[in-house]
């Protein structure tokens, strides 16, 4: 058990308090925004927390790399539907560990964690909400379970105000109850100084000097409708503007998203690049950064992608507005608008001085609002206030 050492008036006498231990709960630890979150939490507070993690469903990469780092991670192997047991097993795992705060993220696992009070000690849960499913719509079922299982000393983080709005409408969760902490990353690959090798990026991935390269970093599913983006790089293509289109990341959707690449015949503008490590490299490589989602919290990707100095095209969805700013950081419209996402995309490939105004902003509002630092910083106080309530 790790300890904390502190010196007493004494100088052979020491006084040994126990570290307090956090269990993060999530889906899994495949890679992907919230994932990315959760292993960052496990990093970065663990000179103040123990941490460790419990994974409903599967392990995923990166829960392969937190456990080669030494963190616990454990897969509690969860039922679909409402499965009871699940909340069972997970305290079984929370009662090994002498767990003190319960950090949930998304809906299921916050349930599970409320559920597992039952059988447990019934630590505080803090729940954070990375994003709303589509069509959001009202949840009876969610509304009287969090009626019933949610206790005074619990909190809700929702990652922007449109999230929080949709908790208070569809969850009926109290608003006194919810506080906004706007998603971080790591700023440092862009800050000033980092080296930025554009051109020899371009070289590996094979990209010509005058091809208008638009970078897309998101998990292959269907919230993030791909599809609207292989229609926007065949309407450019048809446009005659030398696009290329980079898809980086991976999941369910990727056999829809290739047989689509073939049935518009765009297999040399649209490149497939799957699970990549190397993110700040590519966006390096790019001109523009696209997302096209139907549903989104606050998206690491375009934060990531304007701390490079990209200029957005983005569908007006969830919490982008609160990242993005239409006219002054990129250019938005409608989820499925392909027709203007492309008109948006054409005038950006039309005008270097565009790109650099709007890139130019980008970066500044990012490093001002979406430190990773920030982040940290904010839940670290909020850990501490619900250890302590």
């Amino acid at each position: 058990m790790p300890t904390e050492t502190l010196k007493a008036s004494t100088p052979t006498m020491t006084v040994r308090t126990k570290v307090a231990t956090v269990c993060q709960v999530v889906h899994s630890l495949e890679v992907g925004g919230t994932e990315v979150l959760v292993a960052q939490f496990a990093r970065h507070l663990s000179d103040r927390f123990r941490m460790v993690v419990a994974c409903l469903d599967r392990l995923g990469p990166l829960g392969e790399d937190l456990r080669r780092e030494g963190f616990e991670v454990r897969v509690i192997g969860r039922n679909m539907g409402i499965d009871w047991r699940c909340g069972r097993k997970l305290s079984q795992f929370l009662r090994e560990f002498d767990v003190d705060l319960i950090h949930a993220h998304q809906y299921t696992p916050f349930f599970q964690g409320l559920v597992s009070r039952f059988f447990y000690r019934r630590p505080p849960v803090l729940f954070t909400e990375h994003g709303r499913h589509h069509p959001d719509v009202p949840s009876c079922k969610r509304a009287i379970a969090n009626r019933l299982l949610i206790q005074r000393r619990d909190r809700v983080i929702a990652v922007g105000d449109a999230v929080k709005q949709a908790l208070i409408t569809n969850e009926n969760i109290g608003g006194d109850r919810i506080c906004v902490v706007y998603n971080g990353v790591d700023l440092s690959p862009y800050a000033a100084g980092a080296q930025v090798d554009r051109a020899g990026a371009r070289r590996e991935l094979q990209l010509d000097d005058d091809a208008f390269v638009v970078a897309q970093v998101a998990r292959l599913n269907r919230l993030k409708d791909h599809a609207t983006a292989i229609r926007v790089a065949r309407r450019l293509k048809d446009s005659h503007i030398k696009v290329r289109l980079l898809i980086v990341g991976n999941g369910e959707e990727r056999p829809t998203i290739e047989s689509l690449v073939r049935e518009h015949d765009l297999g040399r503008e649209v490149r497939m690049l799957g699970t990549r490590n190397d993110v700040p490299r590519i966006l390096s490589a790019a001109d523009a950064f696209l997302l096209t989602s139907i549903s989104e919290g606050i998206p690491l990707t375009i934060i990531e992608a304007m701390a490079a100095g990209l200029p957005v095209v983005s569908t007006r969805v969830g919490g982008v507005a609160e990242v993005v700013t239409d006219g002054v950081t990129g250019l938005m419209t409608n989820a499925g608008d392909d027709s203007s996402l492309a008109n948006h995309l054409h005038r950006l490939a039309n005008s270097a001085g565009l790109r650099g105004r709007f890139g130019d902003a980008g970066r500044e509002r990012a490093f001002e609002n979406f430190s990773e630092v920030t982040m940290h910083a904010a839940y670290r106080g909020i850990y501490e206030e619900m250890l302590h309530d």
